[in-house]
C-alpha cells in the first residue's frame, strides 16, 4: 500500500466537493437560459448545496465514528457521483437544485470523514505533511471553482461542470479501496435524525430569511416568520442535543472557551474568505463583458495559486508556531486581502482584484489547515470525526449565510442606483471587516496545544477506537 495513497484519495474527494460549492457561480447566466429562470431563482442553486453539507455534516461525522470513516467516505462518494449525473440531466431549476441538495448530502458524509482518516492515517512530521497539503486543497479548491467552471460552460456546456465528476469519483474509490484503513471512534454512535431535522430547519430559514429580507425587506411577514422559525428551530435542536444519550454534537465541547471560537472562526472565515467570490464574478461578467473563462481567471486564479502555493510550503513552518498566532494572522491577511480589492474606480479593469486575491489566499493558506488541527487538539481523540464534521458544518454554513448577507449588501447598493463598483467594494469591505474582527477573537481567546501533528511518535489507538487494515 502506498503510503501516501489515503492522502490521495481524501485530496481527491475534498478537491470536488469543494469545487462544486462555488463552480456554478460563473455558469448561472447560462444555465438561467437554458432552464428558463431568473438569476435570482438560481441563487438556491448555489446555497442548497452548502446548506445540504452543512445540515448533516454533523451527523454523518457521528455515524462514521461508529460504522467506519472509510465506509462513510466511499458511501458519500457513490451518492456525490449519482447526484452529479441528475444534476447534469435535470430539465428545470427545480430539478437541480433538489439534484444539488442531494449533491450536498453525499459531500457532507465524504467531508466530514476527511479529517478523522488523516488522522489515524498519519503521524509525526508525515502528519504535518499531510495536513498541510490536505489544507492546501482546501483553499484552491474554494477559489478554483469559477475557473472550472468557466472553462467548463464555455466551452463544453454548464452540464458538463456536473458530468466532470463521474471519472473523479471513480478516482477517488478507487484510491481509497486501495490505500484507505477502516477505522472508527464511538462503536454506539448513531443517526441523530431529530437534531438532524432541526438543524437543517433552523439553517435553511435563517438563510432564506437573509435571501428574502434583501428583496422584500427586513420587516415583510415572510422574512420576520423565517427568522422566528429559524429561532425556534435552534432552540430545538439545543433541547434535542442536551436529552439525546447519542448527540450528532455534543454540547459540552462548547464549554471550553477555544473549541467555541474555533467554530465562530471556521463559519467567518469562510464567509470573508469565499463568499463574495460570486459577486466579483458577476461584476467581472455583466458588467465589465468578461467571458466566463477570464471571470473565473481573474476572480479566481490568483487567491487559488497563493493558497495553494503557500499551503504547500507552510506545513513544516506551522509546526513551530502557536495555532493561536498562525490562525489570528492568517485572518489579518484574508481581511486585508479583501480591503485591498474594496478599492475599485469605475475604471478599474479586472486586474484590480489580483493584489487582494493573492494576499487573502496567503492568509487562507494559513488558517484551513491549522484551524483542522486545532480542533483535534481541543477535544478527546475519540471525539476527533464529531469536531471535524462540526468544523466542516460551521464553514459550509459560514458559506450559505455569507452569500446570502452579501448579495442582500450587492442588491442594495444596485437598488439605490450606485455605481457598480461601489456595490463590489461595500461587500468587499464587510468581507474584510469581518475577518479582521475575527482575528482579534482568536488572538484573545484561543488556546490550544500545538497542531495534532507534532508528535515525534505515533499515537496509540484511544480506548473504544479500532484500526482495520484494508482488505
Amino acid at each position: 500500500m502506498h503510503k501516501w495513497s489515503a492522502l490521495t484519495a481524501v485530496s481527491i474527494g475534498t478537491f470536488m466537493l469543494l469545487v462544486d460549492v462555488t463552480i456554478v457561480t460563473v455558469a448561472l447566466p447560462a444555465i438561467s437560459r437554458d432552464l428558463s429562470t431568473s438569476l435570482g431563482g438560481l441563487q438556491w442553486v448555489l446555497d442548497g448545496y452548502a446548506l445540504a453539507l452543512a445540515a448533516v455534516l454533523l451527523a454523518s461525522g457521528a455515524l462514521a465514528d461508529g460504522h467506519g470513516r472509510r465506509r462513510v467516505y466511499l458511501g458519500g462518494t457513490v451518492v456525490f457521483a449519482l447526484a452529479s449525473l441528475l444534476c447534469a440531466l435535470a430539465p428545470n431549476a427545480g430539478l437541480l437544485i433538489a439534484a444539488r441538495f442531494l449533491q450536498g448530502l453525499g459531500g457532507a458524509a465524504m467531508l466530514a470523514t476527511t479529517v478523522a482518516i488523516l488522522n489515524v492515517a498519519y503521524s509525526g512530521k508525515d502528519r504535518g505533511v499531510a495536513f498541510g497539503i490536505w489544507g492546501a486543497v482546501n483553499g484552491a479548491a474554494a477559489a478554483a471553482g469559477p475557473i472550472a467552471g468557466g472553462l467548463l460552460t464555455e466551452h463544453l456546456g454548464w452540464r458538463w461542470i456536473f458530468l466532470v465528476n463521474l471519472p473523479v469519483s471513480l478516482l477517488a474509490v478507487w484510491f481509497t479501496v486501495r490505500g484507505v484503513t477502516e477505522s472508527r471512534g464511538r462503536s454506539d454512535a448513531r443517526l441523530d435524525l431529530p437534531g438532524t431535522v432541526t438543524f437543517t430547519l433552523s439553517a435553511s430559514a435563517v438563510t432564506f430569511a437573509l435571501i428574502r429580507g434583501g428583496d422584500a425587506g427586513w420587516t415583510a411577514p415572510s422574512t420576520l416568520a423565517a427568522f422566528a422559525v429559524s429561532a425556534l428551530a435552534l432552540i430545538a435542536f439545543i433541547a434535542v442535543e442536551r436529552r439525546s444519550d447519542h448527540p450528532m454534537l455534543d454540547l459540552h465541547l462548547f464549554r471550553k472557551p477555544s473549541f467555541s471560537v474555533l467554530m465562530i472562526a471556521a463559519l467567518l472565515t469562510q464567509a470573508a474568505a469565499f463568499a463574495y467570490l460570486p459577486f466579483t464574478t458577476v461584476w467581472l461578467q455583466q458588467f465589465l463583458g468578461k467571458g466566463p473563462v477570464d471571470a473565473g481567471l481573474l476572480g479566481a486564479l490568483p487567491m487559488s495559486a497563493a493558497s495553494f502555493v503557500g499551503g504547500a510550503f507552510a506545513g513544516r513552518f506551522l509546526q513551530r508556531v502557536s495555532p493561536r498566532l498562525t490562525i489570528g494572522l492568517g485572518l489579518l491577511l484574508i481581511g486585508a486581502g479583501a480591503l485591498l480589492q474594496a478599492r475599485l474606480t469605475p475604471d478599474s479593469s479586472g486586474r484590480a482584484l489580483i493584489p487582494g486575491l493573492i494576499v487573502a489566499g496567503l492568509g487562507v493558506a494559513a488558517v484551513l489547515p491549522t484551524m483542522a488541527s486545532a480542533t483535534l487538539a481541543a477535544v478527546p481523540h475519540e471525539r476527533s470525526g464529531m469536531a471535524g464534521g462540526a468544523m466542516n458544518t460551521f464553514r459550509q454554513l459560514g458559506f450559505a449565510l455569507g452569500v446570502a448577507v452579501f448579495g442582500s449588501v450587492f442588491a442594495h447598493r444596485l437598488a439605490g442606483h450606485h455605481a457598480p463598483t461601489d456595490a463590489v467594494n461595500h461587500v468587499a469591505a464587510v468581507a474584510g471587516f469581518v475577518a479582521l474582527g475575527t482575528a482579534v477573537l482568536v488572538l484573545l481567546v484561543v488556546r490550544v496545544g500545538r497542531p495534532a501533528w507534532e508528535a515525534t511518535k505515533p499515537a496509540a489507538a484511544p480506548a473504544g477506537e479500532t484500526v482495520q487494515e484494508t482488505v
